[in-house]
Order: C-alpha cells, then sequence, then structure tokens
C-alpha cells in the first residue's frame, strides 16, 4: 500500500505554502502523482440583486474567482515543479467542500489546512476541514499553517477502539512505516481498573498488528487526568510526535461543536499535523 496519488486543496484566502510544501514532500517520498485544487462560488446574496447592477456585479465576481484560480493553478506548479512524476491542476466554480470531496476519488490522500477557532467559514469560498472528513471518504491530512513539513521522527497513533480508528491506522501504514519512533496511546476516560485494564490489552493488539507490517511501535495507557483532547496533546507535546494520527468523529459531530472534543482539537491545533480519517 501506498499513496500513488496525492491530492492538495489550495485556498483562496489563505497562505498555501506550508500545504504544498507538505503534497511535494509527499510526492517525493512516495514518487505520487500530485492533483491540486481549488473552488470557489459567488455567496448567494449578489443572486438577490436585480437589473444592470446585479448582471454586473455577476460578471465581475466570476472574472474574479477566475483571475484567482489561475493564480493558485501557477502557484501550484511552480511550488510542485521537480517534485512529482506527474501533475494535474482541477478547479472549478463551485461549492469548494462539495467539489473538493466530488473529486477525491481520484487520490490516496488529500491533504488541507486547518480549521479557524471560533471563526465561522465562508462555504462558498472556503472547504471547512470539519465538512471535509465527514464526507471525502479518503483519509485527510490537515496541515496547520506554521507547519511546513512532514516531521515523522514521531508519530503518534491516537487509539480508540471504534471503526474510525481502525481505518485511520490502516489508511496511515505508508507514513507509519516511514516513521523513525511509533506510539500508540489510548486515553481513558473513566478511572475504573477494568476500562484501564481493557485499553492495555487493546493497545497491546495494536502494537503487535503493527509489528506484523515490520513497523515498531510502544504502547501507552496513561492514568486518566481530565480531559481527553489536552492529555493527547500532552503525549504528543513528549514524544516529540510531528503527526497525530486518529479517526474522525467518534461521537455525534455535534455533540464535539457544541461540547469540544478530539477531532475538532486536532482540526484546529497549531503544531503539529493530524491524519484523520472516517
Amino acid at each position: 500500500m501506498t499513496y500513488s496519488t496525492v491530492m492538495v486543496a489550495l485556498a483562496f484566502d489563505q497562505p498555501n505554502a506550508c500545504r504544498l510544501g507538505i503534497a511535494a514532500e509527499l510526492a517525493e517520498r512516495f514518487e505520487s502523482r500530485l492533483i491540486g485544487i481549488a473552488a470557489s462560488e459567488l455567496s448567494p446574496p449578489l443572486y438577490y440583486m436585480s437589473g444592470a447592477q446585479a448582471e454586473r456585479v455577476l460578471v465581475e465576481g466570476l472574472a474574479a474567482i477566475k483571475l484567482r484560480l489561475g493564480e493558485l493553478e501557477a502557484e501550484f506548479r511552480k511550488a510542485m515543479g521537480g517534485h512529482a512524476r506527474e501533475l494535474e491542476w482541477r478547479s472549478a466554480i463551485e461549492q469548494p467542500a462539495r467539489y473538493i470531496v466530488q473529486q477525491a476519488r481520484a487520490a490516496d490522500l488529500v491533504v488541507c489546512g486547518a480549521g479557524t477557532p471560533s471563526v465561522l467559514t465562508d462555504p462558498f469560498a472556503l472547504a471547512d476541514p470539519a465538512d471535509l472528513v465527514m464526507e471525502i471518504g479518503r483519509p485527510l491530512l490537515v496541515v496547520p499553517p506554521n507547519v511546513c513539513r512532514i516531521d515523522l521522527s514521531s508519530v503518534l497513533v491516537a487509539w480508540k477502539d471504534n471503526p474510525e480508528a481502525r481505518r485511520a491506522i490502516v489508511d496511515a501504514l505508508p507514513l507509519l512505516r516511514q516513521a523513525s519512533h511509533v506510539t500508540v496511546v489510548e486515553i481513558v476516560e473513566s478511572e475504573e481498573d477494568e476500562g484501564r485494564a481493557t485499553a492495555l490489552a487493546g493497545v497491546h493488539d495494536v502494537v503487535d498488528w503493527l509489528s506484523r507490517h515490520h513497523i515498531h511501535a510502544v504502547g501507552e495507557v496513561p492514568e486518566p487526568s481530565g480531559d481527553v483532547s489536552r492529555q493527547i496533546t500532552d503525549v504528543a507535546r513528549r514524544v516529540g510526535a510531528g503527526i497525530v494520527i486518529a479517526g474522525a468523529y467518534g461521537r455525534s459531530r455535534f455533540r464535539e461543536w457544541i461540547l469540544g472534543g478530539v477531532t475538532q482539537h486536532l482540526l484546529e491545533q497549531t503544531s503539529r499535523c493530524a491524519f484523520l480519517a472516517r
């Protein structure tokens, strides 16, 4: 298993240098074909105007989008020159998340930017990674704006015995094979001894399974100490993880949005990349 095709989603109004740099590095590591993708659509209020003013605004808006799409293609091709065996560009005047989800059928892995805490995303201009991970059907590598290289010296698997985490670790096998150090951690929310014993047994199985794929890993189940997201961050910091691998939204996305949760935290944190699958 490898990533024969990597897709990188560019943003209209955010810096793209780091996600482009990481996509280029992935292409070199896995000798991948690279697809750059971008989309935007006019916001609905424009359509409620009438007469000549509405027509003028519509024409100018579409022209601005086409111009920006051309700029993004040029940025993509310049950044990727010499890094990939094959380059392709895809763009459309369409809602970004919907277009990227549709086109992701052509990729093994999709690289995108991180979410912005406490800021509502304009769905007509920017694909929210929280929307992508729910629908895309491919693993998503979420890149914070200040992380511009893949650090595989240490990778953390945030394990939870659910279908999402199982799919994530399988999808991440190519990255895990190149990691120098792999840690599998499960955070137990209950202080009951039985819960921790079950978690330890599960982590042991995952570590053993990885060894069958020629990946050396260590496992741990810390003593319960409060917020799960904070504990994962503490472990990631301690082991120097450059990437956290996790299943996305093991519980209701709405509940995570209201109460907070691991997936939401990983989408918004700025210290390391997050590899998410659902």
